[in-house]
């Protein structure tokens, strides 16, 4: 049990630390970044977590789809607050990995001062912040619909009674979806669609010296905490209420007599006295291809 929770905090490690790098390069880096590499790190992140962890613990790394399981009833509640831990370790170690690496970096393109808005602001770096065009309660409706609209993907990529993906590739399918969503979706809210991934970086640079300002930034740092769940809940229910409940069930096929068709059967007829009363037995072979007459006398 606590090696499968312990494999979470590597899988979101490199998750994340793959996804942060890229935004990282983005922001600090000028032409070395762009938001389709943001978007390739997050994915391919994702597919390298999958790998890591997924036999071991179903590759839990999004608290939202962690709770929707839950909800649902396909795992237990009282996994719950252990596998959010575990994600939440995972992606604030990765925040601290991405902080070293571009620290001198963040100093000299921030001038020393660290700030969550404005042409210098390094904050976005972690953690996921509105834009100027975005309302917050608009910015909620965006995480609901955009983690929805994974959730209900992930189900179908993973739902053997319908058309799921071939064997080993589900990892680089998940990591694909996630790709797809942030270059066509991303754009209004960051597409956190994962309070593991916003709430413990934030949480780091609130420590690291950004200060309250990471929380008091247009009040939205409650968003991503709220809305991915609510949105992930809401797409599994689509899902199962319009596909999963709509499924062909294939009716059950009995078994072939005719795979029988070697097994040859012995049976006893009726005995004839001789004279000195002793029953004469004559095997006869039953085969199923000799029906209506059943029995093949050789």
């Amino acid at each position: 049990m606590a090696e499968r929770e312990c494999s979470r905090v590597p899988g979101g490690v490199h998750q994340h630390v793959f996804g942060l790098g890229a935004v990282a390069h983005m922001v600090l880096g000028g032409k070395m970044g762009s938001y389709l590499a943001v978007n390739l790190g997050f994915g391919f992140g994702v597919t390298i977590g999958v790998h890591m962890a997924g036999n071991i613990s179903g590759a839990h790394m999004n608290a939202a789809l962690t709770f929707t399981s839950c909800a649902l009833g396909r795992m237990s509640w009282k996994k719950f607050p252990v596998y959010v831990l575990g994600q939440f370790l995972g992606s604030f170690v990765a925040a601290a990995t991405i902080y070293g690496l571009f620290y001198n970096a963040i100093i000299d393109f921030s001038g020393g001062k660290l700030m969550t808005t404005g042409p210098t602001a390094t904050a976005n770096i972690f953690a996921t912040y509105l834009p100027d065009h975005m309302t917050l309660w608009r910015g909620f409706l965006d995480e609901v619909v955009v983690t929805g609209m994974l959730q209900l993907c992930l189900l179908a990529i993973a739902d053997k009674g319908n058309n799921p993906t071939l064997l080993g590739t589900q990892a680089i399918v998940t990591g694909i979806l996630v790709v797809i969503i942030g270059i066509s979706l991303g754009m209004n809210s960051g597409y956190a669609i994962n309070p593991s991934r916003d709430l413990p970086p934030r949480f780091f640079t609130f420590l690291a010296g950004w200060g309250s300002q990471v929380f008091r930034t247009k009040d939205w740092w409650w968003v991503p905490v709220v809305a991915p769940p609510l949105g992930a809940y809401c797409g599994a229910i689509i899902y199962l209420f319009f596909i999963g409940s709509n499924k062909r069930q294939e009716p059950q096929v009995l078994e072939n007599p005719l795979a029988f068709e070697d097994h040859k059967i012995s049976v006893l007829p009726k005995t004839t006295s001789h004279q000195h009363g002793v029953a004469s037995l004559t095997p006869v072979s039953v085969y199923p291809e000799d029906r209506p007459s059943a029995l093949y006398h050789p």
